[in-house]
């Protein structure tokens, strides 16, 4: 690890090999947890290449317990966190209203590192008991046509670093890598990525895909479509800037999207969003993410249409059965 510090320290970038097999042996427990932090800090004090996170992806998923789906079609949305925005459970809840809408959904999710509640707290405090069970997972698919993939129970060589990430409570490039190392390796996916350069990063390496993708950053920091600026988004097809009337939607602010200051709260939000009780901007803003998925995975022709499909499966009370059903098959774990 000297050696690798001191080339990274002397900004000289690793190459996707050097990359890799650092990663592998970080995760074996060959580096003592000042090497792992001060390797980690070394990503907060300049920008990732390509090569570099293609290498750190390919370590994950090379190092990963494998879901296989026998091949059938999934998305994943999944942000990489580190906005610093503290929102509520966006695109967790938009992953229901994307079931609800007949699309099948991998959720890949952790606990927050840089915000309150991530996917994992959040589902976690609902009643949610985390596996790795593929009969279980697929059975999830099948009846609730939405599963969720526990990141560190498919990662398990990631347990030497999960401790320090938490001390240093600041997002490190495995945030990058959250929405790259899904076990299940998604067809389709929604990206939200917290900046332009990391935006950029992902459309090179999601270019080299089969996948069917749009990475998504809102111009005023936000890893989601957030519907309170203008959204980069990059996709198979197009490099382009969404605002909320190409989703037939209005602006929003920041102070709409508050995520709350505890858990309970992130949780009453998504509750009440997917029962249809909560305020226009907080469905609103879910709508928007559900809808860009569903347009990504090609289940409506236009943008409007897919957000129109969204709201049915919201309005509908299909979007709170997916989550109903998720929860009540996992009592029979």
């Amino acid at each position: 690890m000297k050696d690798i510090l001191n080339q990274l320290f002397d900004y000289h970038a690793l190459d996707k090999q050097q990359a890799k097999d650092t990663l592998i042996k970080l995760a074996q427990g060959d580096y003592n947890h000042s090497q792992i932090a001060a390797f980690l800090t070394v990503y907060l004090m300049r920008n990732i290449t390509v090569k570099e996170l293609e290498g750190f992806r390919d370590a994950m998923l090379e190092l990963c317990i494998p879901v296989d789906f026998d091949g059938k079609s999934v998305v994943d949305l999944c942000g990489t966190g580190g906005d610093g925005k503290n929102t509520f459970n966006i695109s967790t809840t938009a992953s229901f209203v994307v079931a609800g809408a007949g699309q099948a959904v991998s959720k890949h999710g952790n606990y927050g590192v840089s915000s309150i509640s991530g996917s994992s707290n959040l589902l976690e405090h609902l009643g949610y008991t985390f596996t790795n069970d593929t009969d279980h997972l697929r059975k999830s698919l099948d009846e609730a046509n939405i599963c969720f993939l526990h990141a560190p129970l498919f990662h398990p060589a990631m347990k030497n670093v999960a401790p320090i990430r938490k001390e240093l409570g600041v997002k490190t490039f495995f945030n990058m890598l959250g929405p790259m190392v899904n076990p299940a390796k998604p067809a389709n996916q929604l990206v939200g990525v917290f900046n332009q350069e990391l935006a950029r990063l992902y459309g090179y390496i999601y270019q080299n895909t089969h996948k069917n993708y749009s990475i998504v950053h809102t111009l005023d920091g936000y890893d989601e479509i957030s519907l309170t600026s203008p959204s980069k988004i990059i996709s198979n097809t197009t490099d382009t800037v969404l605002q909320a009337k190409d989703f037939g939607l209005n602006d929003l602010t920041q102070k709409d999207l508050h995520g709350g200051d505890t858990v309970g709260e992130s949780a009453d939000i998504f509750l009440n969003i997917l029962q249809n009780k909560s305020n226009d901007a907080q469905k609103n803003v879910v709508l928007a993410n559900a809808g860009l998925t569903l347009y990504t995975c090609g289940k409506a022709d236009t943008l409007e249409a897919s957000v129109q499909l969204a709201k049915e499966s919201l309005e509908s009370g299909k979007a709170y059965k997916a989550f109903k059903n998720l929860i009540e098959l996992n009592k029979k774990l």
